[in-house]
């Protein structure tokens, strides 16, 4: 009991906020302000690609999910690459750079060939920064505040993924303008993110000889040979990934509906209100419960939201739904980062964060395709019916993660 009562002080009173890293806040300032650019985009972009640029669901689950597919095929080699080059800050600016400059190619695309390569180089460029950032995290801080630390930038991140809907809805309804010109106008936000990354985020020095031993630019042997307990972790998220299609089909949801185009944008800003004001209080709690018992908490939550969505018949379940998704988010995936922080190597930890997304980008790309073949051949229904499917699998396997953990000496066992 006094144990849990100081746990609590420690959340509510901000005790453990200020073990913080300022280099942490930095990068979710970072994080705050490519998702405030990235999010009015993307809260528009699938109504855009079907009913104005005439695609099918089925293409677009198709596409969402190449998309997903490439960023983690490049996190896989951003993160070894950040691994042998001992190199974290450069690498991440990298990636940041590609996203905002991929901001412009939206505002000016007349085709889907147009959509399609402005929305491939913004997920290249999302693949590279996320191993080496998730990786200078963890490097940054100590083992009992990891939870939190990834919690309070993945809070940082979705404020602006409220924020950027939030602005794409007041340029289209209050401003009377084109999606053109929110596109036009998520240049400004993008580019700040790379100016913040650059003056605000600063690399701890490495040890003396430490990295002598890393001459090649690959080792296949560092990313396979990966303890138990990571793949146990694997598995885990697979199952929670397959369950978790791409948020453009909450978009579609709504507008089937019939929600209006301008006012689309607040599929995104309830699901990331939800996600943001819940992500960093999971995270301090991450560290300090059972996370298998979170993980599977997570997952209740996510058939809950399907449920909502797939069998509810109003738009106010609809967005009970997509509340519901938004705090299965901010229950698993700062916890899931956390983990596999905790069990993979410390020499390896960008290659465990790129070989991780590699693996839920693959499978995003099969859950996203399958996603938007149900909705088209059998309709929303089908797809949400089969997504709650999923989660209670990635309840069971939540339930198997626990002795792997405790094997490998997780800080909360």
């Amino acid at each position: 009991m006094a144990a849990s009562k100081a746990s609590a002080a420690a959340l509510f009173k901000g005790g453990v906020w200020r073990r913080i890293p300022p280099t942490v806040w930095a990068l979710g300032v970072t994080s705050l302000l490519m998702d405030t650019a990235s999010e009015a985009i993307h809260s528009l972009l699938p109504v855009f690609i079907v009913s104005v640029l005439g695609a099918s669901p089925a293409l677009l689950g198709f596409m969402e999910g190449v998309a997903e597919g490439l960023t983690a095929v490049t996190k896989l080699f951003s993160g070894v690459l950040s691994d042998r080059l001992k190199a974290r800050k450069s690498i991440t600016i990298a990636g940041y750079s590609l996203a905002a400059l991929s901001k412009p190619i939206f505002a000016m695309a007349t085709s889907m060939g147009w959509v399609w390569t402005a929305r491939l180089i913004d997920r290249f460029g999302k693949g590279i920064r996320g191993a080496p950032r998730d990786a200078l995290i963890a490097d940054l801080v100590a083992p009992e505040v990891r939870g939190a630390a990834f919690g309070l930038r993945q809070a940082l991140d979705t404020v602006g993924a409220v924020l950027g809907p939030l602005s794409a809805m007041f340029v289209l309804v209050w401003l009377e303008q084109s999606l053109r010109s929110v596109f036009w106008i998520t240049v400004i936000p993008a580019g700040l993110s790379v100016l913040v990354l650059v003056f605000a985020v600063k690399e701890p020095p490495q040890e003396d000889g430490k990295d002598s031993k890393n001459t090649t630019p690959f080792a296949w042997s560092e990313v396979v040979n990966m303890p138990r307990a990571f793949w146990a972790v694997v598995g885990a998220g697979g199952a929670l990934t397959m369950a978790r299609f791409s948020e453009a089909f909450l978009v579609l949801r709504a507008q089937d509906q019939g929600m209006t185009l301008a006012y689309l944008p607040l599929v995104l800003v309830t699901m990331n209100v939800v996600y943001a004001g819940v992500a960093y209080p999971a995270g301090v709690l991450a560290d300090r419960a059972a996370p298998h018992k979170l993980l599977a908490g997570g997952a209740v939550v996510l058939i809950a939201a399907d449920v909502a969505m797939g069998l509810g018949g109003s738009i106010s379940m609809t967005f009970i739904g997509i509340a519901l998704w938004g705090l299965h988010m901010a229950l698993t995936q700062g916890l899931l980062s956390a983990l596999v922080a905790a069990v993979a190597p410390a020499g390896a930890r960008a290659s465990a964060f790129g070989l991780f997304n590699l693996i839920m980008g693959l499978v995003t790309v099969v859950s996203s395709t399958l996603a938007g073949v149900l909705w088209e051949q059998l309709g929303p229904k089908a797809t949400f019916v089969t997504g709650g499917g999923f989660a209670v699998l990635a309840l069971v396997g939540a339930g198997l993660l626990a002795p792997f953990l405790k094997a490998a000496g997780s800080p909360s066992h």
